[in-house]
């Protein structure tokens, strides 16, 4: 967002951006909300360069980043060590991987990870187009993760740290949750409900995302208590994601993160007849991600940006595009259909944490092809030229009826020119 700034609308006039969201409540319904969360947003300013470099710095939800790119929430932030590591790359910010209270309960397995390659199953050549994991939330103690996020904080005071939390169908553990959480100093949350293994069957995760009344519940409880942005992360396992999402930005979300994964079941073995990942000849249905998923991650994204667009226009929201990113064109297509920032996971856990920097230069390259300078000049500017089959019909049936037109030719003797005379013959010529 090119030199971005942020800026809080009060009425007619703008202000300079606020650093903490005050607690009001509703005197009409008399339920805490926190108004002064809402009401950014985000304007391109002119940058103070005249070179032609682009600008990949972007401010969301009042968050400064050098550049969109983000960690995914799961192993490439699940500690202090890598999501330092993160931050040393220049990565634009972090997303750590979901905390909850009680870790005791997490029980991971070994191996838990299967590639799909784009040669035959069970080949280990030819390039990896499919991840599956059936990894859960964190297995480390809540109390370990959140010194981390302190320690990060104090260490790197103006990046970005976002936690990822998940509790069970509880009101006080969510609040309890967000209270320990928002004392580390992060910046932001991402709720996650959208894990589509393993932790629904505690109520958590996809089964939140997948009820939306469930869902709306639940937002209500964590924004009634946050007092930081809250970024609702939607599953697509659902039939039209953009309700979770308008009931999620309803209950007060100020961001949307789209997609998790897709639930799958990456192959069976063809010699030992076992499904993968295979853990003592068993396996269970996982999530679903890489360079596959990245046009079904990308409609997804579309459908909910022009919800937002058509729903939110003028309020300050923000969307999150992830899946299969692994290059600066891949993230770019998410920007082009609205997104703010784009995430990457599984491209680190392939590629490692130095891929920020191809992806920064390759975003670069893509924005002086089209003389953007700042993110800005593009987001969202491929989302008119979305629309239904019915209006694709019609809008060929007028061109058709155009091109006829011009075949046709000359309709009087006295169009004729004598400079044309040749092409004014074809135009008349039926074969």
């Amino acid at each position: 967002m090119a030199s971005l700034s942020l800026t809080q609308i009060r009425g007619n006039s703008i202000n300079n951006p606020v650093a903490e969201f005050a607690r009001t409540r509703c005197p009409q319904l008399g339920l805490p909300v926190r108004s002064s969360r809402v009401g950014f947003r985000v304007f391109a300013s002119e940058s103070s360069s005249k070179g032609p470099e682009p600008d990949l710095s972007v401010n969301v939800n009042g968050l400064h980043m050098p550049n969109p790119f983000v960690i995914g929430s799961g192993p490439p932030g699940t500690n202090y060590t890598v999501m330092k590591r993160a931050f040393d790359e220049g990565w634009g910010a972090v997303i750590a991987k979901t905390v909850s209270l009680d870790a005791e309960k997490v029980k991971n397995v070994t191996p838990r990870y299967a590639k799909l390659r784009a040669d035959a199953n069970g080949s280990k050549q030819g390039q990896i187009i499919g991840w599956q994991n059936i990894e859960l939330i964190s297995d480390r103690p809540l109390e370990t993760m959140l010194k981390e996020f302190k320690q990060l904080k104090e260490e790197y005071p103006d990046r970005i740290l976002i936690a990822s939390i998940m509790e069970e169908y509880n009101k006080a553990g969510w609040e309890e949750l967000i209270d320990r959480v928002e004392q580390t100093g992060v910046d932001a949350f991402e709720i996650n409900f959208s894990c589509p293994h393993g932790m629904p069957e505690r109520k958590m995760g996809a089964a939140v995302g997948q009820d939306c009344a469930l869902l709306e519940e639940v937002c209500g409880w964590i924004n009634a208590k946050a007092t930081i942005p809250v970024w609702a992360k939607m599953t697509p396992n659902v039939t039209d994601i953009t309700q979770p999402a308008r009931v999620a930005l309803n209950s007060g979300c100020e961001g949307i993160a789209a997609i998790n994964t897709i639930m799958s079941v990456m192959g069976i073995n063809l010699t030992t007849l076992r499904p993968e990942p295979c853990v003592e000849g068993y396996s269970t249905p996982g999530g679903y991600s890489s360079k596959a998923v990245h046009p079904i991650a990308l409609a997804k994204v579309m459908s909910i940006a022009k919800m937002m667009r058509s729903e939110f226009g003028d309020k300050d929201l923000s969307l999150s595009g992830i899946g299969g990113v692994e290059s600066g064109g891949d993230a770019a297509e998410f920007i082009l259909l609205g997104a703010n920032s784009v995430q990457v996971c599984t491209g680190v856990m392939m590629h490692g944490y130095s891929v920020v920097k191809k992806l920064c230069s390759e975003l670069k390259d893509f924005m002086r092809q089209h003389n953007f300078s700042s993110i800005e000049d593009f987001r969202g500017a491929s989302l008119e030229y979305f629309t239904t089959h019915t209006d694709l019909v019609h809008r060929q049936q007028e061109a058709i009826q155009q091109r006829k037109a011009v075949k046709i030719g000359l309709r009087s003797d006295k169009d004729w020119t004598g400079d044309g005379f040749v092409k004014e013959t074809e135009s008349m010529v039926s074969n």
